[in-house]
């Protein structure tokens, strides 16, 4: 008999919480789906300080539901929604300097793998794919990073959904925050979001140096990189002194994207970084009211640049209103279910099984 979605909410009423329901009647079960023998879902605690106590909870569950009859994997995401109580005053966390000399590429600290999501120029969605992409990630229990390298324009904080200020450890190295199961850092959340980052090539190098050396990422599987648009310093310095596994380069359909994203895809040849492969944004809208598929931006433009270009199709994501509205209420459309949910869900797949990840 086929596993369901209330024979792991039935094992879930079984471990009940310390101040509460049990866990499945207490409305922090999320994203819950069960594909044959393979089980995720998402436990949602109210703040980062009831996540972190929940912690052996979460463990009590994955060991639950894995032993339910025809189970064979689970995966388990503790998260937290809302933001962490007012704390005493932060550390003083600087960034920003010249680079310190290194020879060569560089690994990160604890990092098996590193995917650098660029493209040749803005609005075609990157961050909002490198958001989505690393929960997607982490639901199909990949531990995973993602670093905001656009030092200009950081948007990574608001997609997904954190403005506490990282703390220091003991060796002054950056805590970076976790947030949908990913570790997270950006120069947004270390500088004021109105501030102008007025910086010269060589601080805006030193500044990746620090975000990528200075920070504990733990054990990772995976650290995705979000680039900031063009072919400029801080994808110079990526690919010259960080061993860089692949990149992924992402672009609408029209022919100006395209156009764009030739060079980058040249410069990530010039730079010997490997390309991962192509995925084609925007590609398709739904109209909700009566289902007819319009192509705003075109349709299949990436696939064939891809074909022409010898590299992987990674897959088609939609433009969709409810995708810009996630990623500006800080809660990653690929953290819930649904279409939207599943392409993520798909391209993840994609990247696990080629071995990328």
């Amino acid at each position: 008999m086929a596993l369901t979605r209330d024979d792991i909410l039935n094992e879930l009423r079984r471990i009940e919480l310390p101040d509460g329901p049990n866990l499945a009647d207490s409305d922090m079960i999320r994203a819950l789906s069960v594909e044959g023998g393979e089980v995720r879902f998402v436990i949602e605690a109210p703040t980062p300080e009831a996540a972190a106590a929940l912690s052996p909870v979460r463990d009590v569950a994955e060991r639950a539901v894995k032993s339910i009859a025809g189970v064979e994997k689970v995966s388990v995401v503790l998260t937290a929604h809302g933001p962490a109580a007012p704390q005493s005053p932060p550390p003083d966390l600087k960034i920003g300097r010249h680079p310190t000399p290194q020879q060569g590429r560089q690994p990160v600290a604890g990092v098996k793998k590193i995917i650098a999501i660029g493209s040749g120029k803005g609005g075609v969605g990157k961050s909002t794919v490198s958001s989505n992409l690393a929960v997607a990630l982490a639901r199909q229990g990949v531990k995973v990073g993602l670093l905001d390298a656009d030092i200009y324009g950081p948007s990574q904080p608001r997609m997904m959904g954190v403005d506490e200020r990282p703390k220091l450890n003991k060796d002054d190295k950056i805590i970076p925050p976790v947030v949908h199961g990913v570790a997270m850092m950006s120069i947004g959340l270390l500088v004021d979001p109105d501030q102008a980052l007025a910086w010269r090539g060589p601080m805006l190098m030193g500044a990746l140096q620090q975000l990528l050396g200075d920070v504990v990422w733990g054990e990772l599987d995976v650290l995705i990189i979000d680039l900031p648009p063009g072919t400029g310093d801080v994808q110079l310095t990526l690919g010259q002194k960080t061993e860089v596994t692949g990149t992924i380069v992402v672009s609408t359909p029209q022919d100006v994207a395209l156009l764009d994203a030739r060079r980058a895809i040249t410069m990530f040849k010039k730079l010997e970084t490997p390309i991962l492969g192509l995925v084609e944004n925007m590609s398709a809208y739904i109209c909700p009211e009566c289902g007819h598929e319009a192509h705003i931006f075109g349709h299949g433009g990436v696939r064939a640049e891809a074909e022409k270009l010898g590299v992987p199709f990674l897959g088609e994501l939609p433009l969709d209103l409810d995708v810009r509205l996630a990623g500006d209420a800080g809660t990653p459309v690929a953290a819930g279910q649904g279409p939207l949910a599943d392409a993520y869900a798909q391209l993840a797949k994609r990247l696990i099984d080629s071995g990328a990840v």
